[in-house]
């Protein structure tokens, strides 16, 4: 039983020295998707990398129907 108990003494040292170390360049908010995963090293987005297809606005939409 000892054991366990200095066994998670000792992780839980590593995992807060670890953390400390690493400063405000440590992100524990968990996964990101789409938009939000983007990092600091990351190359901004360029234009062409926007969708091809757009849906159309909804005047022309309107037109289109009649």
């Amino acid at each position: 039983m000892w054991k366990i108990i200095v066994g998670f003494i000792i992780f839980a040292a590593l995992a807060l020295f670890v953390i400390i170390q690493g400063g405000d360049q440590l992100d524990m908010s968990g996964e990101k998707q789409g938009g939000d995963a983007t990092h600091a090293s990351d190359k901004p987005a360029s234009a062409t990398s926007a969708p091809a297809s757009t849906a159309p606005a909804p005047a022309q939409a309107a037109s289109a129907a009649k």
